[in-house]
């Protein structure tokens, strides 16, 4: 065992066996979700041509590139499990820390968790087209739920089984999803004919300048989870090199694939065609492969999202884990089952917690929801990364950012332009995001206030 894997901190009790090609499937899956797969027509409903849809992209790209380089540094500086929880607990205080292991409780991963499975359901559902069972709407959503509640089920019970496991899963669901993607955009681009002339940057009636902001709160959910690896800091293999590659390699990768994707969407069909249309591949698929394309382009999709589901159950139980093991959770998630190695009871509670939402939540305004929430505290980790520098904090062990100041103060500008925007837009989603985020300072100090009198 290498000199690094041996130098974690005595009270990190999980194995370090998670190497580069795993970190990076992490990262590629996490961020591929439903987000590629639905927004571009919203995004066409908003902005005048393709090439606005595309400039979007490109510049979500650019965000998600400088996230990564920043939190390549954080977490080389601070190699431990629970990313921006314990970034923000040591950089600022325990109570930011706290609140994002509060906010990713409630709404980071289980949502997710259920949005994908439910998104699985759906497809499944259309792609093996077997409307012959004949039942009525209420049958037909107790069906759909109850397929998503066993997907929860299953992936939970092999992530509960090991990081070994579970790594190998995600990894070939993850080839999986990059062989999909990829395979339907190259194909589509090849197979169209005349269809560059689509993409242009012209004005097609009045359109107001706060709509890119709109669209951009698309991308940026899109693009969400650029960071995945850093939650498993602490299971790393020689984290100091694992981190940065996996952070950026993964990133890359999946913007190339979605700038193919919509390249094959835009040369598909009229850019007139795709405006407000959800299942925009289905559409273009369609219009290229004839209409056999339809339901196998939803069991593909299908496969796609279970790997972006895999990916949340890994993730978000590190969080919960780190938490508990500050004492600012339930002690049970900071238990490591002795023959798994894993927060097995954290999986579990997850796992719980997404069936719930399954059978009680909807879809469509979660994804702003999200996106709000979400965004506030990479922001800070981000702003936390002057903090680091001036006091010092893991100096020896860092990967510095290239390009600093100027990467940051990129990223920091940009998400707080698009947040403000999305308040703009979204202002109910919005103000219930920042309540969800300050119900939790209560709780933090009723928790501790109960902790310390346990000590006493």
């Amino acid at each position: 065992m290498d000199r690094e894997n041996q130098s974690r901190k005595p009270y990190s009790q999980v194995r370090r066996e998670v190497g580069l090609f795993t970190a990076t499937s992490i990262v590629v899956a996490n961020i591929i979700g439903a987000g590629i797969f639905t927004t571009s027509g919203i995004m066409a409903a908003n902005l005048p041509g393709p090439g606005w849809v595309l400039l979007c992209w490109v510049f979500g790209g650019a965000i998600a590139i400088a996230g990564a380089l920043c939190y390549a540094e954080l977490a080389t500086r601070m190699p431990e499990e629970g990313a921006e929880y314990f970034y923000l607990r040591t950089l600022y205080h325990p109570v930011l820390g706290f609140l994002t292991g509060w906010t990713s409780f409630f709404v980071g991963f289980s949502a997710p968790i259920a949005a994908s499975a439910i998104g699985f359901s759906e497809y499944l559902y259309a792609g093996l087209d077997v409307d012959l069972l004949a039942l009525d709407p209420s049958g037909l959503a107790i069906l759909k739920k109850a397929i998503a509640i066993g997907i929860i089920a299953l992936f939970t019970g092999l992530h509960y089984t090991g990081v070994r496991i579970g790594s190998r899963v995600q990894n070939v669901l993850t080839v999986m999803k990059v062989v999909i993607v990829l395979g339907l955009a190259a194909s589509g681009l090849a197979m169209s004919s005349g269809g560059w002339s689509n993409i242009t940057f012209d004005r097609d009636g009045s359109y107001e300048w706060i709509a890119i902001g709109t669209a951009m709160m698309l991308v940026m959910f899109a693009y969400s989870g650029w960071n995945a690896s850093a939650y498993l800091a602490g299971e790393l293999k020689r984290p100091s090199r694992t981190l940065p590659l996996s952070l950026l390699t993964g990133t890359s990768i999946v913007i190339v694939l979605y700038i193919a994707v919509n390249l094959f969407i835009f040369t598909a069909l009229p850019y007139s065609e795709l405006r407000g249309v959800i299942p925009v591949m289905e559409r273009a698929s369609v219009s290229i492969f004839g209409t056999w394309m339809g339901n196998g382009l939803s069991i593909m999709i299908s496969v796609a999202l279970l790997s972006s589901l895999s990916a949340f159950i890994l993730i978000g139980p590190r969080v919960y884990y780190a938490m508990a093991r500050d004492r600012l959770f339930f002690p049970f998630a900071a238990r490591v089952h002795p023959r798994f190695g894993v927060p097995g009871r954290s999986i579990l509670i997850q796992g719980a917690i997404a069936v719930v939402m399954v059978l009680i939540g909807s879809f469509e305004q979660l994804l702003v929801y999200l996106g709000f929430a979400l965004g506030i505290f990479p922001w800070l980790a981000v702003a936390g990364l002057f903090v680091a520098r001036r006091r010092g904090i893991g100096d020896e062990s860092a990967v510095r950012v290239r390009g600093f100041p100027v990467v940051p103060f990129f990223f920091l500008a940009a998400t707080l332009f698009l947040m403000v925007i999305a308040y703009i837009n979204r202002p109910a989603e919005s103000t219930a995001a920042i309540v969800t985020i300050a119900a939790g300072i209560p709780c933090y100090y009723l928790w501790v206030k109960v902790v310390h009198t346990a000590r006493d």
